[in-house]
């Protein structure tokens, strides 16, 4: 199960209100560092822009490709070890809004972890030490020490 701190609402969808929970500088210079960040050509700046400009936890040597997106509103509740790569449009969430609610979660992932090309990991998540997650594969709960993800729903299977 993941971790999320839920936050109920009444009238229209949080999303419409986002800037009552966020201040809208914060989400303004975020998207301003993305943004120029995804289109880098260069990890080593990339890194260095990400752990600095937005307080990511990131480890030495985890390279973010091409386009890759970490969450725009809060990038500081994720961590990401080392030698990792970040694939090609992948994107780590660390919010969701719903309808009637938001959520809010960490994502942390461990070290020496792959995830694929257009991946997904949703908020709240763990990704343990030697994992892979798949391209196109959507991360809706843990992935443990040394498993694969892959598919939509997601699935698990040993990685040796």
């Amino acid at each position: 199960m993941r971790a999320l701190k839920t936050k109920k609402v009444s009238g229209a969808n949080p999303l419409w209100k986002m800037y009552e929970t966020i201040r809208f500088i914060k989400v303004l210079k975020n998207v301003i560092i993305i943004e120029l960040s995804r289109y880098m050509p260069s990890v080593k700046w990339k890194h260095f822009i990400y752990r600095k400009g937005l307080n990511m936890k990131i480890g030495q040597e985890t390279a973010f490709a091409f386009k890759a997106t970490p969450d725009i509103m809060y990038p500081e509740l994720i961590t990401i070890g080392e030698n990792c790569i970040i694939g090609y449009n992948a994107t780590i969430l660390c919010h969701e809004y719903l309808v009637e609610e938001y959520r809010i979660g960490n994502v942390n992932i461990g070290n020496n972890v792959l995830i694929g090309a257009n991946a997904t990991v949703l908020a709240g998540v763990n990704i343990g030490n030697n994992a892979a997650i798949a391209s196109g594969t959507i991360v809706t709960k843990d992935v443990p020490y040394g498993m694969m993800a892959y598919g939509n729903p997601m699935q698990l299977k040993q990685r040796w």
